[in-house]
């Protein structure tokens, strides 16, 4: 058979499909911009400026409207009222996370951003307990605060008040005081690892915010196989998890279960902990 030929039938095979999704989701969604096939709304919508989009949608479907980017019906809430309704009002039945390729492909469902269910319970309900324990929310997290905040002043000295662009520095500062949370010390802002770790969590989060990343979450399976930033975000993502597993091999090395240091030391006598319950969990099964 000609390719040419093989090729229409599969684009339109393809746009009967995403009609059928399209059609069969629609009635039971909130209002919303008629979609173009595979496309969806991408068309109707100003990239440079999303949010005044969003506006206008909302004038003529209301506060809870659906939109479709590419062929992922996508529900918005815009508004005060909308948002409190759902987030705060209805917090627990909202508190579920929709599916999203690119996160899942990272995270494998685990972690608190992006997992759900019991997972999401427990991991938020530990990390919660853990944090304020290292100060998060008292005067506590102040001392650290302030040891950070007197060495971004020493680095912002070092410019000696000549003209530079302090974003990377100022970046630097919250960074440091959460990892003397998660790995009991600070970095020095010329530490090389430090810098590397920077850079690739700055270049993700750069990522993240691309049309490109939209287009791949509504597209995974095809764009797999295709080079592109979402290769370069997994690639990140993985030094990130090794830059951390060296960390967590250290702290292996020197826990101390009755003098916890940091959040990994929290973490791994917790999961010590499970291990030592779910053994004699067995133990008494097999008597």
């Amino acid at each position: 058979m000609d390719p040419v030929v093989v090729l229409v039938l599969g684009l339109c095979c393809l746009l009967l499909l995403s009609l059928w999704k399209q059609n069969s989701r629609r009635g039971k969604l909130p209002p919303g911009p008629t979609p173009f096939p595979i496309i969806g709304n991408i068309l109707q919508i100003d990239a440079q400026n999303i949010s005044k989009s969003l506006t206008k949608f909302s004038e003529r479907y209301g506060p809870v409207f659906t939109v479709y980017l590419g062929m992922k019906p996508t529900v918005v809430l815009h508004g005060y009222e909308a948002v409190k309704e759902a987030l705060v009002d209805l917090g627990e039945e909202f508190a579920g996370r929709g599916h999203v390729p690119m996160a899942e492909k990272v995270n494998k469902g685990l972690g608190i951003v992006f997992s759900n269910a019991n997972t999401w319970k427990e991991m938020r309900r530990f990390s919660l307990m853990t944090l304020r324990n290292f100060g998060m929310g008292k005067r506590s997290i102040e001392d650290r605060v302030q040891e950070e905040a007197h060495c971004l002043v020493e680095e912002l000295r070092k410019t000696n008040a000549l003209p530079c662009d302090p974003t990377f520095i100022l970046g630097c500062a919250p960074c440091n005081v959460i990892c003397s949370i998660i790995f009991h010390n600070r970095f020095d802002y010329k530490d090389e690892d430090f810098l590397k770790l920077m850079e690739r969590l700055n270049e993700n989060i750069r990522i993240l915010s691309s049309p490109w990343l939209q287009v791949y979450n509504n597209f995974p399976a095809l764009l797999d196989y295709f080079p592109g930033i979402h290769k370069t975000l997994l690639k990140n993502a993985d030094y990130t998890k090794n830059f951390i597993m060296e960390k967590v091999k250290e702290h292996q090395k020197l826990l101390d279960v009755n003098n916890p240091r940091d959040f990994i030391d929290c973490f791994l006598i917790k999961m010590e902990k499970l291990m030592v319950f779910k053994n004699n969990v067995h133990f008494h099964k097999c008597f």
